[in-house]
């Protein structure tokens, strides 16, 4: 996990907002608690939607699920 850590901070560093929509998917995977998991996919998700990876629908269903998002 320190290695993702270590490239989340690189990410938010050089401003790739693309690349931490996958480190915080990633990250998301890991975690077993699910607070910290929605923190990790609302992570993901607005910056899916910042940069208009297409990816933004899958996690707002994901947070949908986990009644962290309201359904559209």
């Amino acid at each position: 996990m320190s290695d993702l850590n270590a490239r989340l901070l690189q990410a938010h560093a050089a401003g790739d907002h693309a690349a931490l929509v996958g480190l915080y998917r990633e990250a998301a995977g890991f975690e077993p608690d699910e607070g910290a998991r929605g923190f990790f996919l609302t992570q993901a998700y607005v910056f899916a939607l910042d940069c208009g990876d297409g990816c933004a629908a899958d996690l707002r269903a994901s947070l949908v699920a986990m009644g962290r998002e309201s359904a559209p």
